[in-house]
């Protein structure tokens, strides 16, 4: 490991000394010694006090990452196979493993790199730079972990196009990790199947923080006329389905999105009672009311209204106009499952904003549950950014 040392002002250093692991570069006094963009260096406070390891990057307003608070800690090929056997030993606990989320960056003490498990297929998506330098061996020693567990990965692919990535003066990028193989893998996740396009489809090819919140739904559903809204690939309408629903809709303004969805029905033999619209939420809503329609079960799934702090106004209007527009389509006693991915609508936001939608929608609401994201995306208690889904199942009833 390099020998400079990048000592903070007195003072600075409030979240990693209550346990978070980013240094802002308003935080830094002097950097002492010489170093390479995204080379780990130490990090001292004020008065010498030894603060950590992390690996720096002056592109990027997070000047610093800790990988390690202990002075006697090397990041070496032995420390990152302790991290990557923990996150293993981690999820083989809390959830089924067939399909999962192996390494969650912060929240795993490997910042910066995100490791997504469909079937014998690894994706990863590499965000930073000191994290890009180690990311071939996180993923050899990965791989390594799995087969001692007689699990065979049959290949990677690397997803790091996120825009996010220019933030740390790095090109986007997506390609192979050793051999090709078929983009197109077929996953079971709650014994509902779905092809999964890790080369073209959204993040890293499907959303698995939802795993929990999907068979949450599908328990409301036997029997039930259902509305999925922003269903993307299918996978909340897929969940109904299975569950017994006497019909399903699934809306989602992406064409692609809905063709895919459409292939996932017809995977799972529910080509009859789950069918598959294109249309912009927002404006299908209002017709639906006005045509008189009516749901048991209505569910919101929308993107991220909001990913920085500067749109939440426009986020809250977005998400109480959404949630009283499906209020009003959900028979009296009905039930709605709604939800917010962003990390900057924050709980107590959310709550408020669903609370103000159905005062206006002139409905009360009755908690039936609440989740966050599955375990597999475990929320650092240190790392506020680790906790970003929000789900809520109501009753909902007419005032």
């Amino acid at each position: 490991m390099n020998t400079a040392v990048a000592t903070l002002k007195k003072g600075e250093g409030r979240t990693i000394k209550s346990g978070g692991l980013w240094i802002f570069d308003n935080e830094i006094s002097n950097i002492s010694g010489t170093y390479e963009n995204g080379e780990i260096i130490a990090v001292e406070d004020f008065d010498g006090y030894f603060m950590g390891w992390g690996y720096i990057n002056n592109h990027s307003k997070i000047r610093i990452r800790l990988m390690s608070r202990r002075r006697d800690e090397i990041i070496n090929e032995e420390f990152l196979k302790k991290r990557v056997q923990a996150c293993w030993e981690y999820r083989k606990a809390v959830i089924d493993t067939g399909c999962c989320r192996l390494i969650f960056g912060e929240a795993d003490f490997l910042p910066g790199i995100v490791v997504d498990k469909f079937s014998d297929i690894l994706v990863v998506e590499s965000l930073t730079l000191g994290i890009d330098r180690l990311k071939e061996t996180i993923i050899r020693l990965l791989i390594q972990v799995l087969s001692d567990d007689s699990i065979t990965i049959r290949g990677v692919y690397e997803r790091s196009d996120a825009k996010v990535r220019e933030q740390e003066g790095m090109p986007r990028f997506k390609g192979f990790i050793g051999e090709p193989f078929d983009t197109q893998v077929i996953i079971e996740e709650n014994g509902v199947k779905y092809y999964v396009d890790v080369k073209d489809g959204q993040k890293t090819g499907f959303f698995l923080d939802q795993k929990i919140n999907r068979k949450a739904v599908a328990r409301l559903c036997r029997g039930k006329k259902v509305l999925d809204c922003f269903t993307h690939t299918g996978s909340f309408a897929l969940n109904a389905g299975l569950g017994g629903a006497a019909s399903v809709l699934g809306v989602d303004a992406s064409e692609t999105g809905v063709l895919q969805a459409r292939k996932n029905a017809e995977l799972n033999g529910l080509s009859g009672t789950v069918q598959f619209q294109c249309a912009d939420v927002f404006e299908l809503l209002p017709s639906l009311e006005k045509k008189g329609e009516k749901f048991d079960v209505v569910i919101l799934d929308p993107p991220a209204f909001t990913k920085s702090r500067n749109s939440i106004k426009n986020a809250v209007k977005g998400y109480r106009e959404i949630n009283a527009r499906g209020m009003k389509l959900i028979k009296d006693g009905g039930y709605l499952a709604t939800c917010s991915c962003s990390h900057f609508m924050d709980p107590q936001l959310f709550a408020k904003t669903i609370r103000e939608a159905a005062v206006g929608a002139h409905k009360y609401l009755r908690q039936v549950e609440f989740h966050t994201q599955a375990p597999d995306h475990p929320i650092l208690w240190t790392s506020d950014e680790s906790y970003y889904l929000k789900f809520y199942i109501f009753q909902v009833l007419n005032r």
